[in-house]
């Protein structure tokens, strides 16, 4: 396995010091480094001892380009010998090469200082060479302008005054020992990849993750109303803390935003807008906003760039991952859609606690499904865990969101647009063909959420199951007792079988006009088959609580 440095904790990585001259970069990175007991190193320094003459010399001879190549290469070097502390030029940062090299191996910091007091500190100081070429005041005014926005990309912005440096070195230590990454996912595609960070706060920092990978700075934000009031602020303060340009689409909250006149909407006032194909969209919200948003880029213009900022438990663990996007049909859910795969998906367990109760429980029934279908040891840790988790426990949701995400990042990785119809990603839809039965039949009218709907689900797949021989009477009672004891339904509330039989058939994965379900041999062994007669189906629907 490759060995990657973003999966570092933040104690082992190098710290990198970024910002304006005369920001004391030298002065608390000397300061950080000795509290920690680490070499320090100053880029513009090593840059000069290697040219073998001074900053000034090497722009005056050779020009910024020349440097700047140099400067990259000297910070490459610095950041593969260990762990340090480094204080780079002014100008380093803003080199895309070099912010990925920082990012792979380090801990950035960006000492963030008010004008006055750069300009005091630098005036006179004829070893900036930016410095020379006019007034100082209105070249700082300008390259803080023109830098600021990237620099508030790096992990952590402390600021600075007039105080002293021991007091902006403590604060820096402070910030350093307070600092936690965030989980990341990488998804690997036969094509392109992406990530999926998961951990608390990323939305007041979503400019700083969402600007590497824009084509461009511009997005348009989808979200819908009941969200918008409560993150929308947020992200928007995060894009323009980076420069990036944004406006913002809502709709109305609930599964009818799902629909072919929504999306129309959506598509006409893009177009409206003068999108172009560089513009992003970012759907803010949960798995409708986030299938929704999904479907109206994947259309607009052929394809626009898509991330997603799940804010739900459910969509966190399932809708966002893995490129599924669309909207309903009268004949059935998500019937119309297409894969489209983001840029990016920042899943922050912060935005958790906004959720209703009944909305985190309704999640927990995806991260359960990743246990049944393939791994039956996590299965037995959900089981152990299942009150923690739906009671919002910081740490263990985490787990159980990287575990659930990393599952279907396996799964998606191997088959991306569900093409293997008995393995794969097919065995996502553990519990969701009887699950999309019965929210059609409660015409999507949130009496029942999605993640109600699939914790029912997985009961009646496991029942069929035992029905057909395929795995041991017991593990229905047993999975039926979980999903009861973390607060969702374990039985149908009396709908009429016949009725959900119909919707069934309407279900994107018939084939060859038969119905097709995920069953399983037991926990952990899920597999696919459209040899199910219609009798064994209408049993289990009857045996638990169908009319």
């Amino acid at each position: 396995m490759s060995f990657n440095h973003q999966d570092l904790p933040a104690r082992a990585r190098s710290i990198v010091l970024v910002g304006l001259m005369g920001a004391g970069k030298t002065a608390i990175g000397k300061r950080v480094a000795a509290q920690l007991g680490l070499p320090f190193f100053d880029a513009d320094q090593e840059i000069e001892r290697a040219a073998g003459m001074s900053i000034a010399e090497i722009f005056k001879i050779h020009g910024e380009a020349y440097f700047r190549t140099g400067e990259k290469r000297v910070i490459e070097r610095l950041l593969g010998q260990g762990r340090i502390v480094l204080a780079t030029g002014g100008g380093a940062f803003m080199d895309p090469d070099t912010r990925a090299a920082i990012r792979q191996r380090a801990v950035s910091v960006w000492l963030r200082c008010p004008l006055p007091v750069l300009l005091a500190r630098t005036q006179g100081r004829t070893h900036r060479p930016l410095l020379n070429a006019g007034d100082p005041a209105e070249i700082l005014a300008r390259l803080s302008a023109l830098r600021s926005p990237v620099y508030a990309q790096a992990d952590l912005i402390i600021d600075g005054s007039e105080v002293p440096p021991q007091v902006t070195t403590d604060n820096v230590i402070a910030a350093l020992n307070a600092y936690t990454p965030p989980r990341r996912v990488h998804v690997q595609l036969s094509e392109r990849s992406y990530d999926v960070l998961i951990g608390p706060g990323l939305l007041a920092r979503a400019g700083a993750h969402i600007a590497p990978v824009l084509p461009q700075p511009r997005c348009v934000i989808i979200t819908d109303e009941h969200v918008a009031k409560l993150h929308l602020p947020t992200l928007q303060a995060a894009l323009d803390e980076v420069g990036v340009r944004h406006s913002t689409l809502t709709v109305t909250p609930g599964e009818e935003s799902k629909s072919i006149a929504t999306w129309q909407r959506l598509v006409t006032t893009l177009l409206e807008q003068k999108v172009d194909r560089h513009t992003t969209i970012i759907a803010l919200g949960g798995g409708v906003v986030g299938d929704l948003a999904g479907f109206t880029a994947a259309a607009t213009l052929r394809g626009l760039p898509f991330i997603q900022i799940p804010t739900t438990l459910l969509s966190q663990v399932d809708s966002s991952v893995g490129g599924k996007t669309g909207i309903n049909a009268p004949q059935g859910k998500n019937l119309i859609g297409a894969f489209h795969q983001p840029l990016l998906v920042l899943a922050d367990t912060g935005a958790l606690r906004t959720l209703p109760p009944r909305e985190l429980r309704a999640g927990y029934a995806e991260i359960v499904k990743a246990g049944m279908i393939a791994d039956a040891a996590f299965y037995d840790w959900c089981e152990a865990h299942a009150e923690g988790i739906v009671g919002g426990d910081d740490a263990l949701l985490g787990q159980a969101i990287e575990h659930a995400v990393r599952f279907k990042a396996r799964v998606v990785g191997d088959d991306e647009r569900e093409t293997k119809p008995n393995n794969g990603r097919a065995l996502l839809n553990l519990g969701h063909t009887f699950a999309h039965a019965l929210e059609a039949e409660c015409h999507f009218d949130g009496s029942l959420l999605h993640g109600e709907a699939v914790a029912t689900g997985l009961v009646l797949a496991t029942d069929l199951s035992a029905r057909l021989g395929l795995c041991p009477q017991e593990d229905t009672s047993r999975i039926a007792a979980h999903i009861a004891r973390a607060g969702l339904p374990p039985r149908i509330a009396r709908l009429k079988a016949e009725h959900l039989l119909a919707h069934m058939k309407q279900d994107k994965k018939m084939r060859e006009g038969k119905l097709t379900f995920v069953l399983t041999h037991g926990i952990g062994q899920a597999f696919t088959s459209n040899q199910v007669e219609e009798e064994a189906v209408r049993a289990t629907l009857l045996a638990n609580g169908a009319v």
